[in-house]
């Protein structure tokens, strides 16, 4: 049998073939990975919970008010202010707390067993109903078996263009920080699929109230 060509390079003509047929091969591969990907990656439009929710200024109550309830996006907003006395039942002041002001949106899921909480007006705290845990109007944990804060979505606050005038940053404890916002807020916007889980700060149910 007469043998393969050698090609200019050292392949023969035979192995010349096997590399364009493993390159062909790999570029297909490589799209239907692609393709595959884009498929099940999931995609939500806003106004749906995965996705965004832009709404206006008039939902954001007043400083230490009971919280929002949007069930659409899974979230509260609240609006908090450790430092003043007026709502101070809902959202005092803990040793070791610093200064805590602004907005959050706090996801509406127990971090105990996943569970769907509720506020109660009478107690001015949230509460699980399945275990018992309990929460500050900001979230911080107040009875166990609850092991860690409330989660947050990252809050961006829009003017009346609807541009970004700030946005909720990481604190150190790994969630959302509070949001100061900027007195041209028209619009905010929540990030339902931008979740951090909440800190695990020390259980609130030995410390005293604290009113100014």
């Amino acid at each position: 049998m007469a043998e393969a060509t050698v090609s200019a390079d050292g392949l023969t003509r035979r192995e010349f073939l096997y590399y364009i047929w493993g390159a062909s091969i790999a570029v297909l591969t490589l799209e239907f990975t692609g393709l595959l990907i884009w498929f099940m990656l999931p995609r939500f439009r806003e106004g749906e919970f995965g996705g965004t929710f832009t709404l206006g200024m008039d939902v954001m109550p007043e400083v230490n008010e009971p919280p929002f309830n949007f069930p659409d996006g899974r979230f509260w907003l609240v609006n908090v202010n450790n430092s003043i006395e007026i709502g101070c039942e809902r959202m005092w002041m803990a040793p070791g707390d610093g200064d805590i002001l602004g907005a959050a949106a706090i996801y509406k899921v127990c971090t105990h067993l996943g569970c769907i909480y509720a506020w109660v007006d009478a107690n001015n705290r949230f509460e699980c109903p399945c275990h018992g845990s309990k929460y500050r109007l900001d979230g911080r944990r107040i009875e166990a078996p609850a092991p860690r804060n409330l989660d947050r979505f990252k809050l961006l606050a829009l003017d009346e263009n609807e541009n970004v005038l700030a946005e909720s940053e990481i604190g150190n404890d790994g969630s959302y920080e509070t949001l100061q916002l900027p007195p041209n807020t028209a619009f905010l916007q929540i990030d339902t699929g931008d979740r951090k889980d909440g800190g695990s700060q020390a259980l609130l149910s030995n410390f005293p109230k604290n009113c100014p």
